[in-house]
């Protein structure tokens, strides 16, 4: 990875805190936790099938000399997050910050209800099981994306649209939460971006849609890869929260405000 980690992020800023990101075994979520570390987080790598890149991830993270737990969970079941919210509360007796970066819809075989329920039921699941390790100044990030965000108003390619309307749909039942969080004292901040180069999303869409990333890319002028919009993710963590709560990363000028 090549990108520069973020200027304030390198201060230092989580030294003693400790970071969960969900499906960070690959991709955004794994550059995340190294972002998190490098900042001195301890991390906690959440994946449902993907061991070996966990744990290869694990072990180049606490050579950052931060603690690192490595679980195993599948956030549409119940019991699956109970176990992975008890192993953190052993080993680190609290969390500081949760980052929901884990999401999907568009793999074979899961179910016609599988995005719905991984990308607004286990997203609501994960929080309220994380809420009872959280102190107060701690955070909540939920990561998305323009397409899902804006499914409301703009348009997006046919292949993806049932996945952006349940992303969509996590994301409102999250916000429905914020004000039960900020008595706590848990902040809450979505972090959305255009179409990420590289992800598993893009690969998928462009062997449904081909040359569909390309066009996407060409209306954006810009697309983020991994390690860049990993990088703002991170930086969300310890920003202030922006208003209405949502960090927007690259252009939306193609993107029609609700």
């Amino acid at each position: 990875m090549t990108q520069t980690l973020p200027p304030v992020l390198a201060s230092g800023a989580l030294r003693g805190k400790t970071a969960l990101v969900t499906g960070s075994s690959r991709g955004i979520g794994a550059d995340t936790a190294r972002y998190l570390a490098e900042a001195g987080a301890n991390i906690v790598i959440n994946y449902r099938n993907k061991a070996p890149r966990a744990e290869k991830l694990a072990a180049s993270l606490r050579e950052l000399g931060v603690q690192v737990l490595v679980v195993g969970a599948d956030l549409t079941d119940q019991a699956s997050v109970d176990a992975m919210f008890a192993s953190v509360r052993e080993t680190f007796g609290g969390l500081d910050l949760l980052v929901l970066n884990a999401s999907g819809g568009m793999e074979s075989g899961m179910g016609e209800d599988y995005a719905l329920r991984l990308n607004r039921d286990a997203q609501v699941r994960v929080l309220e099981a994380a809420v009872p390790l959280m102190p107060a100044g701690s955070r909540v990030v939920f990561v998305t994306s323009h397409q899902a965000h804006f499914i409301r108003t703009t348009p997006t390619m046919p292949e993806y649209e049932p996945v952006a309307r349940s992303k969509r749909a996590g994301e409102d039942a999250l916000r429905e939460r914020i004000p039960a969080l900020a008595e706590r004292g848990i902040e809450f901040v979505v972090v959305s971006g255009d179409m990420i180069e590289g992800t598993i999303t893009a690969t998928l869409l462009n062997r449904l849609n081909p040359d569909a990333i390309a066009a996407r890319r060409d209306a954006a002028g810009k697309l983020y890869n991994v390690a860049e919009f990993a990088a703002e993710v991170a930086q969300a963590a310890i920003d202030p929260i922006p208003e209405g709560n949502l960090r927007l990363v690259g252009d939306v000028s193609s993107f029609t405000p609700e």
